[in-house]
């Protein structure tokens, strides 16, 4: 018998012996099959509320950065658009910076009704707080037709009362929390609460995450916690402020914080 054909004789009966004491293979099938380990996305909650100048300033110069600089591979995002807002004996919803605040948290919590999966609402709530921050409140429909979205389903849940529904379910979740949230905006990475270091929010997904493989943007923040990724120069700005449930529920005094900061930002964009 040549080599070769006994060489391979040889390579078949040790794989038999060492694969199945029957000498049989079974075959499992593809969809049977479960992966050794299994890491799970690391779970993130944001409590905000519309009209908010901090709660605007984390979305649009922070969060955003989770969906822009590939931290949603390793991230389950979900937003709770209630925030300080109280519910009185009657299930009547009074919020913090008035009407026009219930109005666009219940907007947005029609719109994540509407488009459940994350890359598809948060788009919208983005560019809506987004006007918010350059304090343009009268754009914020023209998100609709920007990012080419129906607006007939989130107008539909708004005037039949479903979204005043969901913001009660948003109330009970957020009233429910342990620890008790003490302001917005409020965010929660796994099971630490990050309190006033909010803006560290993919640091804090970097480090929490058990997977194998990470972003490269969690390799730079690793490398310096103190780093931001992103590009916006409003980062420079190095404060944290916070809304507290007992801040004043004045919209104007609301509007005037919210242009002060706009402004803020504006003149370190120019310099």
């Amino acid at each position: 018998m040549k080599p070769q054909i006994l060489l391979i004789l040889i390579i078949c009966l040790f794989t038999l012996n060492t694969c199945s004491s029957s000498g049989l293979v079974d075959i499992i099938p593809v969809d049977q099959i479960v992966p050794v380990t299994e890491v799970e996305k690391v779970q993130v909650s944001v409590y905000y509320e519309s009209l908010c100048p901090y709660c605007e300033n984390f979305i649009v110069n922070y969060l955003i950065d989770v969906f822009t600089e590939g931290i949603d591979a390793i991230a389950d995002v979900k937003l709770f658009p209630y925030g300080n807002a109280k519910v009185n004996s009657n299930g009547n919803i009074t919020c913090q910076h008035g009407e026009n605040e219930c109005l666009l948290n219940t907007i947005e919590s029609c719109a994540i009704n509407t488009w459940p999966d994350v890359h598809d609402h948060f788009p919208f709530v983005f560019c809506v707080e987004r006007y918010l921050y350059f304090d343009k409140f009268d754009k914020w429909e023209s998100c609709f037709e920007e990012l080419s979205l129906d607006p007939t389903p989130v107008k539909e849940c708004y005037n039949s009362g479903y979204g005043n529904q969901l913001e009660l379910q948003y109330a009970d979740v957020t009233n429910s929390l342990k620890p008790p949230k003490k302001y917005v905006p409020w965010v929660v990475v796994g099971k630490n609460h990050l309190y006033e270091d909010y803006i560290y929010i993919v640091n804090k997904i970097c480090s929490v995450y058990k997977g194998p493989t990470l972003p490269k943007a969690c390799l730079r923040c690793l490398a310096s916690p103190e780093n931001h990724v992103g590009d916006s120069v409003d980062k420079v700005i190095p404060l944290n402020p916070v809304t507290y449930p007992e801040d004043s529920s004045n919209p104007m005094l609301s509007k005037f914080r919210s242009t002060l900061m706009s402004l803020m930002f504006k003149r370190n964009m120019v310099a």
